[in-house]
């Protein structure tokens, strides 16, 4: 086994520890055997630098961005239902381009799924090498590259580069 597989094994089971609370010896038998399946078929792809994960900062900064994604959840869910409920309230969907400068995997899927479940805008496409992620608006505030990374992407992306750069 690499040694991504096993750090993701045990962070895998840990988490599948805390799920299942209170700890009995079935679901920690089937805990090992979920664990040890989905690492050794997905350890390879988990990441190219494990020795990042011991640098305890980091986890910290992800316990500090989770709170600042509900928040960020609870505001867009707001605005769509608003929308949903005042249907004269014009809408202006649309796909526009914003700049991110992340460039590992795991930043960059991070980033883009966290578009993607805020309600409102869902990631389309993310060019890697130039940077840019394609986001898909209900309501375009504005076109230009800088304003919509700053409305879109920079309350995730300052966070998740102390977290996965």
């Amino acid at each position: 086994m690499k040694k991504s597989q096993i750090i993701l094994f045990v962070l895998a089971f840990l988490i599948w520890s805390f799920l299942s609370w209170p700890p009995d010896y079935q679901h920690l038998i089937v805990g090992i055997f979920v664990c040890g399946f989905v690492s050794f078929m997905t350890g390879d792809m988990f990441t190219k630098r494990p020795y990042r994960l011991k640098q305890p900062g980091r986890y910290l900064w992800f316990f500090y961005y989770v709170p600042v994604f509900i928040w960020e959840c609870i505001k867009a869910n707001i605005d769509v239902a608003y929308r949903v409920l005042h249907p004269d309230l014009p809408i202006n969907p649309g796909i526009v381009k914003v700049k991110t400068t992340l460039k590992s995997e795991s930043a960059l899927t991070f980033l883009a799924n966290s578009i993607t479940l805020t309600p409102g805008t869902m990631s389309v496409d993310i060019d890697e090498e130039n940077g840019f992620l394609y986001v898909h608006w209900i309501d375009v505030k504005s076109k230009d590259i800088q304003r919509a990374t700053e409305i879109i992407v920079k309350n995730f992306e300052d966070i998740l580069r102390r977290i996965f750069e």
